[in-house]
C-alpha cells in the first residue's frame, strides 16, 4: 500500500499536480482592532458590510425566527471568544445590521459581564429602545398576535441593556428600528432600510455611545 501511494504521488508530481492538505483554521491577526460583522435577514454571510478593517464575517441562517437569532448569537460568541483567546489584549469592534444588529444586541446583553475591551455598533436594530426618539424597533411588536408566533424569544421586545459595553445605535427613517418612521413600509419597499446607512465599518469608532437618530446625534439616549 505504501509503495502504491508513493508511485501515485510520483505520477502526480511528474504531471505537475501537487496534493496539499486543507489549511488549518486560525484566528485573525492580533494587530489593530478585531472587527466582526453580522448581516441581516437573508444575508447569511454578512456581505453587506465593506471596509478594509473587517476581520470576520459571521455566518448564520439569517432567517426571521428565534432559532436563527440564537444561532447567530452563539456563532458570534464563538468567534469573538476564540479571537480573544488568541489575542488577549486586542480590542473588538462588533457591527450588526437589522437582524444582525438584534443578534449583536442580544450578545451584548448576555455577555457584558464576562467580556470587556469591546464596543458595539447597532445599525437599524429592531430591538432599539427609543428613549423618546421616535418609536420602538419592530421587535417591540413581537409579543403581539401577529408577530409573536413568527419571531419569538430572544428577538421579542426592545431594551437598551448593554451593561458597561460602549454601544451606539443608528436609525434613520426606518420602520425596522422605528415603528413610527415617516416613510413606513413604503420606505422599506423603496430600500430606505439599506440606503439610509453607511456600511463601511471603518467610519465607526471603537468607543461610540448613544444614538444617531434621523441624522442627529444624542450621546445620552
Amino acid at each position: 500500500m505504501r509503495r502504491l501511494a508513493a508511485v501515485l504521488a510520483g505520477l502526480l508530481m511528474s504531471a505537475g499536480i501537487v496534493l496539499v492538505g486543507a489549511p488549518s483554521a486560525s484566528a485573525a491577526s492580533c494587530d489593530g482592532t478585531y472587527t466582526i460583522v453580522v448581516g441581516g435577514f437573508t444575508d447569511r454571510d454578512s456581505t453587506i458590510f465593506s471596509g478594509a478593517g473587517i476581520s470576520q464575517r459571521v455566518g448564520y441562517s439569517a432567517e426571521l425566527n428565534s432559532q436563527s437569532a440564537r444561532q447567530g448569537v452563539d456563532e458570534l460568541n464563538r468567534l469573538i471568544r476564540n479571537q480573544r483567546a488568541a489575542c488577549p489584549g486586542q480590542h473588538v469592534k462588533a457591527v450588526g445590521f437589522s437582524e444582525g444588529a438584534a443578534v449583536l444586541h442580544i450578545w451584548v446583553t448576555e455577555n457584558w459581564k464576562t467580556f470587556g475591551n469591546v464596543n458595539a455598533v447597532l445599525i437599524a436594530d429592531p430591538k432599539r429602545d427609543p428613549h423618546g426618539l421616535g418609536g420602538p424597533g419592530l421587535a417591540g411588536q413581537a409579543p403581539s398576535v401577529i408577530f409573536g408566533p413568527i419571531v419569538g424569544y430572544p428577538l421579542v421586545g426592545v431594551d437598551s441593556f448593554f451593561g458597561n459595553i460602549p454601544t451606539v445605535s443608528l436609525c434613520t427613517d426606518d420602520i425596522i428600528c422605528d415603528e413610527a418612521a415617516a416613510s413606513g413600509w413604503i420606505g422599506y419597499a423603496q430600500h430606505k432600510h439599506t440606503e439610509n446607512y453607511n456600511f463601511n465599518v471603518d467610519v465607526y469608532s471603537d468607543n461610540g455611545v448613544g444614538q444617531w437618530f434621523n441624522g442627529q446625534y444624542f450621546p445620552d439616549k
